[in-house]
């Protein structure tokens, strides 16, 4: 995950990067699928007036949603410290 400040009176903004050695089409948008679910229920954790650029591996396609939970909730954790 990538993060960069911008204006501290935007809302948060987040992009997705998800290439095609995640798979095809379907198995790619349903990645981008779970991971906007994600930011959706973690919006409380994303800081205002910043900009998320979130990148998928080819091991997002097999990870089911709890992992990928768990590790959204990391990469939170460790740019806690960077506000």
């Amino acid at each position: 995950m990538t993060r960069v400040a911008t204006t501290a009176g935007d809302p948060p903004r987040v992009a997705f990067a998800i290439g095609r050695p995640v798979g095809n089409a379907v198995v790619r948008n349903r990645v981008r699928r779970r991971l906007r679910a994600l930011c959706t229920a973690h919006a409380a954790d994303l800081a205002p007036g910043h900009c998320y650029l979130l990148g998928a591996t080819p091991a997002a396609a097999a990870a089911t949603y709890g992992d990928l939970d768990d590790a959204f909730r990391a990469l939170l954790a460790a740019t806690a410290g960077t506000r």
